[in-house]
């Protein structure tokens, strides 16, 4: 009877062929969902920060300039680069009377750069937006 060996020389080079580009894409990924959801988290607070800094303004333009720079400083003092930065502010309730309640709406969009991850599947870039309200203070005098 003839037995024959197997030969195993080589198998862990073709274990790692396959296994290694799977582990880097498995790292990319979480690499991906852990950059979005800080962006996300930080996009959430600048949002809120800006809906209070407009908030406290007596003029719909002043208030307008104060969020856009409250939400520029938020995500520059949290480490978020953003590729660019939009502010949209809702601050038409301003021209209600004393004494009504009012809110002021603002909406943060940040274009987070994802290209330098190289992971098939994920996009070169990716918007995180966020709106947040804050009352206006209604027996405040309003402009």
């Amino acid at each position: 009877m003839i037995q024959y060996r197997r030969d195993e020389r080589g198998s862990a080079s073709i274990e790692a062929v396959i296994a290694v580009p799977a582990f880097v894409l498995f790292v990319g990924l979480i690499i991906f969902g852990g950059r979005t959801a800080t962006t996300h988290q930080s996009v959430e607070s600048a949002a809120a920060e800006s809906a209070r800094a407009a908030s406290i303004e007596r003029t719909a333009s002043s208030a307008r300039s104060a969020a856009r720079g409250a939400a520029t400083t938020s995500l520059s003092n949290q480490g978020v680069h953003c590729v660019d930065i939009d502010v949209s502010v809702d601050a038409s309730q301003f021209t209600r009377t004393v004494g009504e309640a009012a809110v002021v709406s603002v909406t943060v969009r940040c274009r987070l750069d994802l290209s330098d991850l190289s992971v098939p599947g994920v996009p070169g870039s990716r918007v995180i937006e966020a709106t947040m309200t804050s009352p206006i203070d209604t027996w405040r005098e309003r402009g």
